[in-house]
């Protein structure tokens, strides 16, 4: 197992890599930008370094700047966490060129699915079913009209480098397209460097679906369940469950199937999410025939997710300890042939933002009570006395609430939700309040349009 571990990442991901570390007896080392000194992750870790000024250019994307760290403290390991250089392939080689262990998918792996549209290429080749859509850029408007002509509206333009739910715009016609487009690949250059743009069929009522991966150390890929992520605001999720209340055991069959031939495509190592659209039986919209799948391939997310903790308890595992154990070569906790879901596991995520419009609302932390109690776990990224500063993602924490099933695990998020207290920033709990008593949630036949029609 490997013995002393870098954690390049910040607030809530830093902490629990840390936590799994000291369990295991690993020595921890936090890299931290000026900004964020004082927050737990660092004074948990066994050694803390300052990587630079809260631009995340100059600290945590800074890769000089971590290796020195990595150097200097005599790491063995680098885990990346989510975010920032996670799913920089570039920086995995840089890693394990500078003879540390990568704690994360292979570089290649990190390439082949951080382009869509070679994604996508990828995924239909090995049987996994994808969204009509380009097989290549469109390379200028004219293109991306001719490809929507042939798809048939309404269309989804997407950045191909983009992730995260960002770089993404829907064109109901032409005159929509033609705006969307311009739109589309001036942001994708702005914020990846990359400007090219994919259309893809867009279903106006769709569920946002992933299955968890993990490619073992002796070549094998394993689907650990499926989580649902459809509660979401602007592409990015707020809520997430396990297993989802949308999937039957003969989809669940296919998903998780379906999932493994994408990890196996790219002979997929370490933790993994395959993420898919969920579409209700329905008529193609453009010929009338009907649809010959229930889901597509959306993307691969090749690193850990934030909403891990779902599958977590669903499957009794720690996915940081696996992550690890693939990582120094070593076999799983569990049997790979015996997986067997169990109860249910609802994930929030607290943010600093207002809870109608959902705007950042940084500031200083006065008060901070988690609640607790059975079926209650809180990962989170602060305590009083801390700041959330503008400079970051404004997700300050996750609630993580389970039952034995979803009406126990959505009881227990209503106790839990009340008794969280944070004074100071701007905070979401209230919308969560909300949501938990929307009958088209406690339904389970919701979508990704449910904040949109409580908004």
């Amino acid at each position: 197992m490997i013995e002393s571990l870098l954690v390049a990442n910040r607030g809530e991901i830093a902490r629990r890599i840390i936590r799994t570390g000291r369990r295991l007896g690993i020595r921890t080392i936090a890299v931290h930008s000026e900004a964020d000194g004082a927050l737990p992750f660092v004074t948990e870790a066994d050694e803390a370094v300052c990587v630079g000024p809260a631009n995340p250019a100059q600290s945590y994307r800074n890769v000089e700047a971590i290796l020195d760290a990595a150097r200097s403290t005599g790491a063995e390991a680098i885990h990346p966490g989510y975010g920032f250089l996670s799913e920089n392939a570039d920086f995995a080689r840089t890693v394990e060129g500078a003879g540390l262990v990568w704690v994360g998918p292979g570089a290649d792996a990190i390439s082949a699915m951080g382009d869509k549209i070679n994604a996508r290429n990828l995924m239909a080749a090995a049987g996994v079913p994808v969204a009509p859509g380009t097989t290549e850029p469109a390379s200028d408007l004219d293109a991306a009209v001719a490809a929507a002509a042939e798809i048939g509206y309404p269309v989804m333009v997407k950045a191909a480098a983009g992730g995260g739910g960002m770089g993404m715009g829907v064109a109901a016609d032409e005159a929509a397209l033609r705006t969307e487009y311009d739109k589309v690949r001036a942001f994708a250059e702005r914020m990846f460097g990359d400007g090219s743009v994919l259309i893809e069929r867009y279903f106006p009522r769709v569920r946002h679906v992933e299955v968890q991966i993990l490619g073992l150390a002796d070549g094998r890929v394993v689907a650990l369940g499926e989580r649902e992520c459809s509660v979401q605001r602007r592409n990015q999720k707020l809520v997430e469950e396990s297993p989802s209340p949308a999937v039957s055991p003969e989809l669940r069959e296919r998903f998780l199937a379906a999932a493994v031939r994408a990890g196996e495509a790219v002979n997929y190592r370490n933790a993994g999410t395959v993420e898919c659209l969920l579409v209700p039986r329905q008529r193609d919209l453009k010929d009338g025939s009907p649809l010959s799948e229930e889901f597509f391939f959306l993307e691969m997310n090749t690193r850990l997710q934030v909403e891990h903790p779902v599958t977590e308890y669903v499957y009794g595992v720690d996915l940081v300890e696996e992550q690890l154990r693939v990582a120094s070569g070593l076999a799983p906790t569990f049997d790979p042939d015996a997986l067997t879901p169990r109860g249910h596991a609802i994930e929030l995520r607290i943010n600093a933002e207002d809870p109608k419009r959902f705007m950042p609302g940084p500031g200083a932390i006065t008060t901070w009570n988690e609640p607790s109690g059975t079926g209650i776990r809180v990962d989170s990224g602060y305590v009083a006395g801390n700041t959330v500063t503008p400079f970051y993602d404004s997700l300050m924490a996750k609630l993580i609430l389970t039952g034995a099933t979803r009406e126990e695990a959505v009881e227990r998020a209503r106790a839990a939700v009340a008794q969280f207290e944070i004074v100071g920033p701007k905070c979401n709990l209230p919308f969560f309040a909300e949501l938990l008593e929307n009958p088209e949630f406690l339904s389970g036949d919701y979508d990704t349009g449910i904040v949109s029609r409580m908004r």
